[in-house]
């Protein structure tokens, strides 16, 4: 969680000082104002612990400090590179298009994986009435073990944000056939997970809801190889809100947690002109 905070903020500090320089002209670029591009990457994601809110008919219990992990799907050709099966990895995919010669607005999906580990110790608040389970009562401040049989929470299908950024590149080298460029920016989006839950007695509910929102900031590293090809590394830290996941089929059943993330992204795409130079 500190190495988490520090990356945060370093990568906001170094964005507020790279801002005096977006008026800036910077040297030719592959990126042209005009040029339109796509990606399609794959992601490693980090999540700060966070504090789960449960409210139903019959519970209201919150738990600390709970701890979760991605969930990075083994290689292969059938699963990460065929078009019918290549949503199931964790990917980002974004579209965009520079608007002056170093500025670009993109939207986007980033789609992790969110899962909640079991059996790990918490502190409880709250109370949980008529569920038929051994885990009625009131809890206040109470150390509790979050095991299978009372909640399964995971952002499996998956923890999906929907963004839009804004960009800024700066030119690194440039030869003929070969670019290297940085680029920083942030954006902010929706969050539309489809979330797998088991609640007390409950029947298993994964669906996709609009849960809230993220915004984000970023730092990347492209190599572009014949003006119209690309590899990007990205770094980016991100805070999400979701105060209204649902849990189970009764609507009145909800969760709220936030969380910041720290995502890792390799991304491969193309870029090409969609304008006429004047």
């Amino acid at each position: 969680m500190k190495r988490t905070k520090q990356l945060f903020f370093i990568l906001l500090v170094t964005q507020c000082f790279s801002l005096a320089g977006w008026g800036q002209t910077v040297k030719k670029t592959a990126f042209e104002k005009g040029s339109f591009y796509f990606y399609w990457g794959w992601n490693r994601a980090y999540y700060s612990p966070s504090t789960l809110h449960f409210m139903g008919n019959n519970y209201d219990f919150t738990m600390y400090d709970v701890v979760a992990v991605d969930r990075q799907s083994p290689f292969s050709a059938d699963l990460y590179l065929n078009p019918k099966r290549m949503t199931i990895p964790q990917y980002n995919f974004r579209i965009g298009y520079y608007f002056k010669n170093d500025l670009q607005i993109s939207i986007g999906v980033d789609h992790m994986k969110y899962v909640m580990l079991h059996d790990q110790p918490t502190t409880m608040n709250g109370y949980i009435y008529n569920s038929g389970t051994s885990y009625d009562g009131v809890y206040n401040d109470q150390d509790f073990t979050i095991s299978q049989d009372f909640l399964k929470f995971e952002h499996t299908d998956g923890l999906n944000y929907i963004n839009s950024e804004l960009r800024k590149s700066i030119s690194l080298y440039s030869r003929k056939y070969f670019q290297t460029t940085f680029l920083f920016g942030g954006g902010l989006g929706m969050m539309l997970p489809k979330t797998n839950t088991t609640l007390l007695n409950n029947p298993r509910y994964d669906a996709f809801h609009i849960s809230g929102y993220g915004v984000d900031g970023l730092a990347a590293l492209q190599l572009n190889f014949f003006k119209y090809f690309f590899i990007q590394g990205e770094c980016k830290v991100g805070f999400i809100h979701m105060p209204d996941i649902r849990t189970t089929m009764n609507a009145s059943d909800k969760a709220s947690q936030m969380f910041i993330y720290n995502q890792f992204n390799v991304n491969f795409g193309a870029q090409f002109p969609v304008t006429k130079k004047k």
